[in-house]
Formats: C-alpha cells, sequence, structure tokens
C-alpha cells in the first residue's frame, strides 16, 4: 500500500475518532442521548448514562485520533503506520465484537450502520497493520 492511501485512510479514521472523541468528552450527557447523530441514536438502549464512561470514552478516541494524525503525518514510517494499526486493533476488534452480539437492540439500518462504521476501524486497523511498502 503507497503511503499516500495510508496517509488518507488515517486522516479519515483520525477524523472520525476525533468526531466521537471531542463529542463525548465535551459534552458527555448529549453525546450518550444522540450518538451517532443525523436522527440515529444508539446508546440509550446500551444502558443509563455514565458520565464518567462517557468522558473516558471520549478521551480514548482523542488519544487514538492524536497517534493516527501523526501516523497520516508520517504516513512513510512503516513502523508507526503498522503500530496504529496494531493499537486500532486492539481497540476496535472487541469492541465490535460486543456490539455484534448486542445488535439486536436496533432495527435493520441501524444494525447495519452499527457494523459497518465499527468495522471500518477493525478494517483501516488490518490494512495498516499488513503495510508491507510505504514510500516515505
Amino acid at each position: 500500500m503507497s503511503a499516500r492511501v495510508c496517509r488518507w485512510l488515517l486522516w479519515i479514521t483520525a477524523v472520525t475518532a476525533g468526531y466521537v472523541g471531542f463529542w463525548a468528552l465535551c459534552a458527555p450527557r448529549l453525546w450518550q442521548e444522540a450518538f451517532p447523530g443525523f436522527g440515529l441514536r444508539w446508546l440509550p438502549v446500551l444502558g443509563p448514562y455514565n458520565e464518567h464512561l462517557s468522558r473516558d470514552v471520549g478521551a480514548l478516541y482523542l488519544a487514538l485520533g492524536a497517534l493516527t494524525a501523526g501516523a497520516a503525518v508520517r504516513a512513510g514510517d512503516r513502523y508507526l503506520v503498522r503500530l496504529t494499526g496494531a493499537v486500532w486493533l486492539v481497540f476496535s476488534v472487541p469492541h465490535l465484537v460486543f456490539h455484534v452480539v448486542h445488535l439486536d437492540v436496533y432495527g435493520p439500518l441501524d444494525r447495519v450502520l452499527n457494523v459497518l462504521g465499527l468495522g471500518w476501524f477493525v478494517l483501516v486497523g488490518a490494512l495498516l497493520l499488513s503495510a508491507r511498502r510505504t514510500a516515505r
């Protein structure tokens, strides 16, 4: 995979992580009530509001976003790109598995969007981890 492709994947992922993280950290109750936005509400059906958990999730996503943005800036650094992929997989695989096991609380559209949205991070993580060649 070229450094240019890696850079695009990394920036898209960093921006997405920033969206989730900033919202959850700065407005945790609104995030809990309205995530992912756009008229969809995925979190209220998973349990009651927990400010501590919401803010921790926000900080986690911002940390992942910071790592990912750093890797995007240095997309030619194969070690950093692969490490970023591994870190996303460590977080995203169990996260996706949890949500797949609990899809029964959602309607059909929300099920598909949940799997696609969370699957993005697993797919990108796997692609980045397997990056064998990047140009400087």
